[in-house]
């Protein structure tokens, strides 16, 4: 798995020969930097992309990322065989706001499949439901936009009722909402069996431990598995 803002670089080996000449050595060198681009290149074409676009939740705040369930998704597709490349683009404290403010950043690379997994910050600030709500709309066009091919999967949220049963309700009312408008795939509640149980989440009851990261990360292949072994 890779990060946003992390690009590999490619090492490229030399060989050398006691018994090689100077022009030799050259030949095989760059019969062997030729092999490595091309066998670079074609694995860039024979994979796909899926880009987690989330919050702290997504970026497994207080964690390492190789314990967040991005990590745990990409543990799952390689040992399956299935050319799928990971990029984490989780950022803690965001909103949906100023995800939808940096999306065409993020979308300067292909992507195949998006996983949005945005809106826990305005919940937990009380952002009035109808701004988060076009927020993510205007997310899920830019993706679209961007690649009308592309796969999108929305993660419901939900939130404690501290802002009272209706903002609660409204709230969780969004994500299946927009999945059904827009025609797109739901994970009903990316915190399911996880939210609540003191024992899965770290001491801010806010953001899992490894071992709830693990159940997170089965209730997103339960409905990304389809997604990806169909397209």
């Amino acid at each position: 798995m890779r990060n946003l803002l992390y690009l590999p670089f490619l090492t490229l080996l030399f060989l050398t020969s006691c018994g090689e000449t100077a022009k030799e050595e050259k030949e095989a060198e760059a019969e062997i930097t030729s092999e490595i681009e091309n066998e670079a290149e074609n694995s860039k074409e024979d994979s796909n992309t899926i880009l987690f676009f989330g919050d702290s939740l997504t970026a497994a705040m207080g964690l390492d990322p190789a314990e967040g369930y991005p990590a745990e998704i990409e543990k799952i597709i390689d040992s399956l065989g299935l050319k799928y490349e990971v990029v984490n683009a989780g950022l803690s404290g965001e909103t949906t706001a100023a995800g939808k403010n940096r999306i065409d950043w993020v979308l300067n690379q292909d992507v195949d499949v998006f996983v949005l997994a945005l809106g826990a910050n305005d919940g937990l600030r009380g952002i009035p439901v109808e701004e988060t709500r076009k927020n993510l709309q205007a997310i899920i066009d830019a993706v679209r936009e961007k690649n009308p091919d592309v796969e999108i999967v929305l993660a419901g949220m939900q939130i404690p009722p501290n802002m009272g049963p209706e903002y609660t309700t409204d709230f969780r009312e969004i994500f299946p909402q927009l999945a059904e408008e827009n025609d797109i795939y739901l994970i009903p509640f990316l915190l399911e069996g996880v939210a609540g149980d003191p024992n899965l989440n770290q001491q801010d009851g806010i953001h899992p431990t490894a071992e709830g990261y693990d159940i997170v990360a089965q209730n997103v292949w339960e409905v990304l598995e389809p997604v990806i072994t169909t397209k």
